[in-house]
């Protein structure tokens, strides 16, 4: 589609304290008028402007005076139709989004914030990312912070609960986590910002470059969320701990009522025919391969590591986006922060009109930037196909899984000891380039959590047996090669039951807290797991051969251990100190040679995990009934 574009700086409201600059691009508009508003909402318009066409397809006009904590829309015309939308580049909003604000950036930094910053990351394998929701990490009334579900929940340090249970951010760094994974923050539109109660996920954008409004203590004026949002963003980093933002760039709320379309119509959203193309399965998706849609794409990416030091980004549906676009913002972050964070979903949620080749989909990772990939392949050989909530992975008792281990444990990158030929849930062989390619999970907030999938696939096993697969699970996607990823409350089995029901959910998007919040209250079993993910994190952050930064690295490093009985995978890594790791899937113990003769000391075993030694053993090694063994030896 040929549209005159506008390549340079300055769309939006370009605030100075005598003067404000305001710039649209919308080159098929016959007339352009700002106006300006005295609050977000309500009939409180203070003036009309008209505006000029300018260079490239915009409109501009500059008025004098100091327009800070000042509203305004535009009003677009073309063809006698009239429509009023907030701006594409608004920066901070009145509640539920429909008025853009003009504010002053700098009195929104919270003291001291010209020099925050995230945690230096020399490679991703380093990491250990946790996917928090703002609204359930503090919701429940056990986090006992003062603003449940907001920014400044999760920014409230030294809180303990009435049982004295470390909260929200406390506990996150008892956990022992390098970032947190933000599930979608932006302004969406699912949520009334004036009501109280209500829940989502959020993956329905409404305003790319503003913080949603209902995690704020004030969605009425526009600057208080940002304030809040660069708070809590300041008081991780404080912490320790980096800011990943999970981004919806696919598609919109609603593309016929959204800003880019009263804009400019028929430009920001992939058309089949008169329909919309909807590889997002959400009824739209946007046109990423068109010139303006890419610079708006990498400009909000900019802008919110830039103006809210954030350390990374999750792009949620990240193969309805094409490669080119994804490449640049990763050129242009790299400059702004090179220990940036990209990754994301490497599929999408059905067929687009964007030719494959130029999909950012797992399978063209190569043509990518240092953009990674979620590896459904180990979350499926794990714990059992996504989709089929039935079906078992390695843990709860599907046989024949070893191979399927190999390919999961390397990263999926190639290793001579993989047979490809017969690993036939990514057909084609490796698909990583490099272990920092690979995000390793379990579980993320879609579908059953794994306690939930382990229950409803396992029904016949015991509580205690169950444990038992969770904790063999997180052992595996934390000594295996690439980033560990897991979805908070993972560690103390969490489960989402459907209120009045005795079913779980797996699609919790728009359930209420009763579903999706964390309770700081846990059984003694919940509490152990707990210590058991801390461990395994404290022994992977001690361990570089765990945590592999290149695929030559791997393949040089890590030897399987042949003719081994059924549903046992044991390989070393090499090293300083030699590792050696063993997962037993059989309901029975099983006793395993060890190498060299030398004496081991083992620090995981099936019920604990860290950084002390628990015992050690010569020759062979017994592995409990569905457990992970670790053992180390000095390579000397």
């Amino acid at each position: 589609m040929q549209k005159e574009c506008y390549l340079g700086e300055g769309l939006g409201a370009i605030y100075q304290r005598t003067h404000t600059d305001f710039r649209l691009w919308a080159p098929s508009a016959d007339e352009v008028k700002l106006r300006l508003y005295e609050h977000g909402d309500g009939d409180c318009l203070l003036e009309e402007i008209p505006m000029k066409p300018d260079v490239q397809g915009t409109w501009f006009v500059s008025k004098t005076g100091d327009l800070n904590k000042v509203y305004y829309t535009y009003q677009v015309t073309r063809k006698e139709t009239t429509v009023e939308t907030q701006d594409p580049y608004s920066i901070a909003v009145g509640v539920n989004g429909m008025r853009s604000m003009v504010v002053d950036r700098r009195t929104t930094d919270p003291i001291g914030f010209i020099t925050d910053h995230g945690p230096k990351v020399k490679s991703k394998t380093d990491l250990v990312v946790c996917e928090v929701s703002i609204a359930d990490i503090t919701g429940d009334v056990t986090s006992g912070v003062k603003h449940p579900g907001k920014y400044l929940g999760l920014a409230e340090l030294g809180t303990r609960n009435s049982s004295g249970q470390a909260t929200g951010l406390d506990y996150l760094k008892e956990l022992g986590i390098t970032h947190v994974q933000l599930m979608p923050s932006f302004d969406f539109a699912s949520i009334d910002e004036s009501a109280q109660g209500q829940y989502n996920w959020g993956y329905d954008p409404l305003n790319f470059n503003v913080p949603e409004g209902s995690y704020s203590t004030d969605p009425f004026h526009g600057e208080v969320r940002i304030r809040e949002f660069k708070e809590m963003v300041a008081t991780l980093h404080r912490a320790g701990i980096g800011v990943i933002m999970d981004v919806v760039y696919n598609h919109m709320f609603n593309a016929e009522d959204s800003c880019f379309e009263k804009a400019e119509p028929d430009y920001f959203f992939r058309k089949d025919g008169d329909r919309y193309s909807d590889a997002s399965a959400c009824g739209n998706e946007t046109a990423s391969e068109h010139p303006m849609v890419h610079k708006y794409i990498v400009d909000s990416v900019c802008y919110w590591a830039k103006e809210y030091h954030i350390d990374g980004f999750r792009f949620d549906l990240m193969g309805v986006l094409d490669v080119d676009t994804l490449n640049d913002l990763s050129k242009k972050l790299k400059k702004i922060n090179p220990s940036i964070i990209l990754y994301g979903e490497g599929w999408t949620g059905g067929d687009s009109i964007l030719p494959a080749y130029q999909r950012a989909m797992k399978t063209n990772v190569r043509m990518l930037d240092g953009i990674g990939m979620f590896s459904d392949d180990i979350r499926d050989t794990i714990r059992g196909h996504v989709f089929y909530d039935q079906e078992c992975g390695f843990v709860n008792g599907h046989p024949g899984m070893e191979n399927a281990v190999r390919y999961s444990v390397t990263g999926a990158v190639w290793h001579p000891q993989v047979d490809y030929a017969a690993y036939m849930y990514t057909q084609g062989g490796p698909w990583a380039e490099s272990p920092q390619d690979t995000v390793s999970y379990i579980s993320c907030h879609d579908n059953l959590t794994l306690w939930d999938k382990l229950a409803i696939s396992r029904p016949d096993c015991s509580k205690e047996e169950r444990f038992s697969m969770n904790r063999l699970a997180a052992a595996m996607v934390f000594t295996s090669q690439g980033m560990p990823f897991f979805l908070s409350g993972e560690e103390f089995a969490r489960t989402k039951p459907i209120e009045g029901s005795d079913e779980v959910s797996d699609n919790s998007y728009n359930l209420p807290l009763f579903t999706n919040a964390i309770r700081y209250k846990w059984t003694a079993e919940q509490e152990s797991l707990i210590q058991y993910y801390k461990g395994l994190i404290a022994f992977r952050k001690k361990h570089e051969g765990l945590r592999l930064p290149t695929a030559e690295l791997v393949r040089k490093s890590i030897h399987f251990i042949e003719n081994l009985p059924d549903n046992i995978v044991a390989f070393t890594i090499a090293g300083e100190e030699q590792l050696f790791v063993v997962y037993n899937a059989n309901e029975q113990e099983v006793q395993i040679a060890l190498p060299d003769g030398r004496t081991w000391e083992a620090y995981i075993d099936g019920t604990r995990a860290g950084t002390e030694v628990l015992w050690k053993a010569t020759d062979l090694v017994k592995v409990d009934a569905v457990s992970c063994v670790v053992l180390t030896a000095s390579s000397c």
